[in-house]
């Protein structure tokens, strides 16, 4: 691939030779050193590329063997700046097209956000935005460490982040952990596991984040507060962070501080409802439709054709495309097209049994997003009730389900032992 690179940057020309000696051409051509590649027999005659400078130095050996060199073409780029020297306009605008995306692949076009489960690229693009990292930014001021620092600094629930470039993209990956806790300064960390203990700073407790009945509690870090069996308010303080440190006389001295961990089950009843309408539209699609096509560069669009219509019901569907020259270099160029399509809508209503049937389909996917969360269900009192305009699934579950967040821990003062005096007053 490079040696074809090469050979078009120098130009070459494909010949024919002809003649009583062709082979002496030939072996005359390869004791000067001239190469010749592409060699094709062709109706008692032979076609050939050679380089131009090779060309230049054909005249003494076709004098000598008696043949008759033609050119059948001509290739590369010299031969090409020949044939269009004259249009200086071209050449203008073909080296400001060079110039112009050599000087947009110094910024960053576009940022691809990886690993987010919990949060939508909106929210963490809004985030960066505010940061000053966005689209149109110069490569040159792009510090993937402090993108790093800052997200992991703003979102306790991301454990890991990766930033880096490629061309004119701005790659980030991002892993999350729906159980991590808030991160802490690295040589305080550092200090607290080699103590395993924190500042008071940053104790924090366990809360009971709804009311329910303690029924299974495994500390790892930190007082348990409560027994299970024990029927607890949301707020509740679970596992404290505060470790009482005494002394021979069992008063307490100190607190060691903790962020507390634990494993905590408890029974709690949650509410379901849900509900669908009676009827619902169905849509007759006319084949008539219009479409818009638009090309963006930057903040400014550029319309071809209208979507304005005047038909009653439509809907738009629309693509949307960034340039880009190879995998990663991006350019601030946009292009696409937004098609509406008009429709008749008519009502049409339910079965009992098709409502039975949605509502249950809709309850068994609630039900199964609570078990991927380490949700029992253990008891089931929801039913479904239909009506004249709507039919409605409500009841209550009783679950067995982990409980408890991360709160700052409610310090408590060292108690002060009043001293008395000899005589006991």
């Amino acid at each position: 691939m490079l040696l074809k690179v090469i050979r078009y940057i120098k130009g070459y020309i494909r010949i024919r030779v002809t003649g009583y000696s062709t082979e002496r051409f030939l072996n005359a051509c390869s004791h000067k050193g001239i190469l010749l590649w592409g060699l094709q027999p062709v109706g008692g005659a032979y076609e050939m590329n050679i380089s131009i400078q090779g060309f230049r130095q054909l005249k003494p050996i076709i004098r000598k063997t008696g043949t008759k060199v033609t050119i059948v073409r001509r290739f590369g780029l010299p031969f090409f700046l020949h044939k269009y020297r004259r249009r200086k306009l071209f050449f203008a605008g073909a080296f400001l097209c060079v110039a112009l995306i050599f000087l947009m692949s110094r910024y960053i076009w576009n940022i691809d956000i990886t690993g987010n489960q919990t949060r939508t690229d909106e929210t963490l693009l809004e985030f960066l935005e505010s940061q000053d990292v966005k689209n149109g930014m110069p490569k040159s001021q792009v510090d993937c460490a402090r993108i790093v620092k800052d997200i992991r600094k703003e979102y306790d629930d991301i454990i890991w982040v990766s930033a880096s470039i490629q061309g004119t993209r701005l790659m980030i990956q991002v892993k999350e952990n729906e159980d991590s806790i808030p991160a802490t300064d690295e040589a305080a960390q550092e200090t607290a596991d080699e103590q395993n203990s924190v500042p008071k700073e940053q104790a924090t407790d366990i809360v009971a984040d709804q009311d329910c009945i303690v029924t299974e509690i495994i500390p790892r870090k930190g007082i348990p507060m409560v027994k299970e069996g024990t029927e607890v308010k949301k707020g509740d303080v679970l596992i404290s962070g505060q470790v009482p440190v005494m002394n021979d006389a069992g008063e307490t001295i100190t607190y060691q501080y903790h962020e507390s961990d634990a494993d905590i089950l408890g029974q709690t009843t949650l509410a379901y409802q849900d509900e669908i309408a009676n009827t619902y539209l169905v849509k007759e699609y006319s084949e008539v439709h219009k479409e818009e096509y638009f090309l963006q560069l930057g903040q400014y669009r550029i319309r071809l054709a209208s979507i304005k219509n005047p038909y009653e019901s439509w809907e738009m569907h629309g693509e949307f495309h960034q340039l880009r020259l190879g995998k990663g270099l991006y350019l601030p160029i946009y292009y696409g097209k937004r098609t509406v399509s008009p429709y008749k809508a008519t009502k049409e209503k339910y079965t009992k049994k098709e409502l039975q049937q949605l509502l249950s389909r809709s309850f068994q996917r609630y039900c199964a997003d609570l078990e991927k969360k380490g949700v029992e269900i253990i008891r089931n009192d929801v039913k479904i009730y239909t009506g004249s305009a709507k039919a409605e699934a409500k009841g209550d579950l009783t679950v067995l389900m982990p409980i408890g967040t991360q709160a700052p821990a409610q310090l408590l003062e060292i108690p002060v032992k009043e001293e008395q005096d000899e005589t006991g007053e």
